[in-house]
């Protein structure tokens, strides 16, 4: 056999598997699997570096397949290639209830997805994450422990997705150059051509952002080949633009978009194995096949057995394997208790946006593996400490990015830079513009991994700035995500406990919303005990009150104000610090009920929306908090404007008194 009827045969394992198990499943897209099967087939039993015997191995190559929807491809090739946890099996239970083969890659559900994909140009930002980690781990540990390349393959809708170009911008800008990515460029979208809706020259894209680009024919495996040698040259990201025709080899469906989203049934199914000389059944790769490319999954072993010596004998191994393994250093939590004592010593009254930088510099001063950055609101979010020297496209000795003013790409990438291991990422924005990192916020949910996202400006307390950079909802909003811990912190001492927590925890990401403007030091006495950590506590107690006052962040301050005045009136008060819903739901129901207490009246005070709050107070409970968008003001004109003060929860109890 010659080697281009192997390569053919190779790859259309590939598309018969795919269009197997999406005719399958009854549903799926075989288009993308087809269509770039010769590119996948080409890098797998290439160039890609990766071992499917010890998948988790830190100086592999990554694969991201940022066209989630062409999964089948992706499955295909770990079952291939011989990944334990990839069998037949696996590949028959496609898009059904629990399996490991969900309609798009999913993270975690099997070794080898690096990602999860499916939003499209998700995917492609991740990568310029993985490609940051890479380059600035390389920096870190020398090209012995860590040197690899980064592939995705990317369709025309990552392409028009606007986030696509926040990425590859910012990739072009920093000169990543192990970044090499393929376009599946078939010309076709779920509507029918490109052309309907787009008609950009990616070419000349890409090369004004410094890319370097190279136009192939994706059907051509020494063309694919060749392509990749050049990408390996380059001193820049590469761009291949690969031209294939989106379910390659179906006769009758091959190059429309009938193709791309739906089962080709079995009749055109039967066809295309005429048309490929494919007489096999459904689901079945004959040992002539499967023996190569299992040969391909066991090319790496070498290399991956060559790196662990080399591991063995660094003296970096001990911290290397610390940072990959994700778990922090000893003597983190007496870092943080010991900056607690001083805040109880000195109760200054700071905005949480200055506090969060004070206990960074505690932070960034101990976890060399923080990975800093703002998408261009650093004097703003304070997120750069002494430690956080600028990384820069020809020095990347430094720990601090500066994303520029692409909120969406930034959250994105550091998706990718947690995924890769070794780092631990952190970012700042306006609370506001969480609205514009939504996206990569909830699908860290729903992978379940360590990312931070320091959101100042968080209430009408940024003042004058308007309405437009106001938050009212974007609390609510986040809360609502489901894995995501969205930290209010009260004063400095709470955001000292935030930033522990968050740091800490290794399934989930964490927002801090934080004041623009001082606050008081709500706690004064050092607690070695983590108060935060049950999500909501009683900051101030009293015995039979009537009153219960629940409050977050800045407005725990007028809560306790509140209570002073009812407390002068005769009427006793409790106040309860929530700092984190999400901590508070996971605490048991005796925890909570002695937490929310059995007062006649509860009322919760937040400068937002009440969504979310009934859990405190009731359907019957009184909030005071905003009920439309807010206004440009100085800071204290709005809260009394609003009425968002303590009079307004005095008020507001006696009424529910009477």
């Amino acid at each position: 056999m010659t080697s281009r009827a192997q390569h053919d045969r190779m790859a259309n394992a590939i598309r018969f598997l795919s269009m197997d198990a999406v005719e399958k499943a009854n549903s799926g897209h075989p288009g993308l699997p087809m269509g770039a099967a010769d590119v996948a087939t080409v890098l797998f039993t290439k160039y890609l570096k990766f071992d499917p015997k010890a998948p988790h191995w830190p100086d592999r190559d990554r694969f991201i397949l940022s066209a989630g929807h062409g999964s089948m491809l992706l499955y295909s090739v770990l079952y291939l290639t011989g990944y334990d946890d990839m069998g037949i099996e696996d590949l028959k239970q496609f898009r059904q209830l629990h399996s490991k083969t969900a309609g798009h890659p999913e993270y975690g559900h099997a070794t080898g997805i690096e990602t999860t994909t499916g939003p499209l140009g998700q995917g492609l930002a991740n990568s310029v994450g993985f490609a940051i980690a890479e380059r600035k781990l390389e920096e870190e540990f020398g090209s012995d422990l860590q040197s690899h390349y980064t592939y995705v393959l990317a369709g025309d809708g990552c392409l028009m997705e606007g986030i696509s170009h926040e990425a590859i911008a910012l990739a072009g800008h920093l000169k990543l150059n192990k970044l090499i990515l393929f376009w599946d460029n078939n010309s076709i979208t779920i509507d029918g051509a490109v052309s309907l809706s787009d008609s950009t020259d990616q070419i000349a894209r890409f090369k004004s952002v410094h890319w370097n680009t190279i136009e192939i024919d994706g059907h051509d495996p020494e063309a694919i080949a060749w392509a990749i040698e050049q990408a390996h040259k380059s001193d820049k990201p590469t761009f291949i633009a690969c031209k294939t025709t989106i379910g390659f080899g179906a006769p009758n469906k091959a190059g429309t978009h009938k193709v791309h989203g739906s089962p080709l049934g079995a009749e055109e199914i039967a066809a295309t194995r005429v048309a490929l000389n494919w007489p096999w059944e459904a689901f079945v790769i004959p040992d002539e096949i499967l023996k190569p490319w299992r040969e391909a999954g066991g090319r790496g072993a070498s290399a991956r057995k060559e790196w662990e010596g080399r591991l063995a004998a660094s003296s970096h191994r001990s911290e290397f394997e610390r940072r990959f393994a994700g778990e922090l250093p000893k003597g983190f939590d007496a870092a943080i208790n010991d900056h607690k004592r001083k805040l109880a010593e000195s109760k200054a009254s700071v905005a949480t946006r200055k506090a969060s930088e004070d206990v960074l510099e505690v932070v960034n001063g101990f976890l060399p593996e923080t990975l800093g950055g703002s998408a261009d609101l650093t004097p703003s979010n304070n997120t750069k400490t002494s430690q956080m020297k600028s990384i820069t496209p020809t020095d990347f000795s430094g720990r601090y990015m500066h994303w520029g003013i692409r909120e969406h790409g930034m959250a994105s990438a550091m998706n990718g830079v947690a995924l890769h291991g070794g780092l631990i990422p952190y970012g700042g924005g306006f609370l506001i513009f969480s609205d514009y990192c939504r996206p990569p916020i909830r699908l860290a949910s729903l992978m379940g991994i360590r990312v931070i996202h320091v959101l100042t400006h968080d209430s009408i307390g940024l003042g004058e700035d308007g309405p437009t950079h106001q938050p009212v909802e974007q609390m609510a909003a986040l809360r609502a995500i489901p894995g995501l811990v969205m930290f209010r912190p009260a004063d400095a001492t709470e955001t000292a406990e935030c930033w522990q927590l968050a740091l800490e925890a290794k399934k989930h990401p964490s927002g801090l919303a934080l004041t623009r403007q001082n606050l008081i030091a709500a706690r004064t006495t050092f607690t070695e005990e983590n108060l935060s950590a049950k999500g909501a506590y009683v900051l101030s107690d009293a015995t039979d009150a009537p009153v219960t006052i629940f409050a977050a962040g800045s407005e725990v301050e007028i809560a306790l104000k509140a209570k002073e005045l009812l407390g002068a009136k005769g009427i006793a008060a409790r106040v309860v610090s929530v700092p984190a819903f999400e901590l508070f739901d996971k605490q048991s129901a005796e925890y909570q009920a002695s937490v929310i207490g059995t007062s006649k009246v509860k009322i919760a005070v937040e400068a937002g929306v009440r969504q979310g709050w009934d859990q405190f107070i009731g359907n019957d409970g009184g909030f005071v908090g905003m009920k439309s968008f807010g206004a440009s003001a100085p800071y204290k004109d709005l809260y009394n404007y609003f009425g968002i003060t303590p009079e307004a929860v005095v008020a507001l109890a006696e009424k529910k008194l009477a």
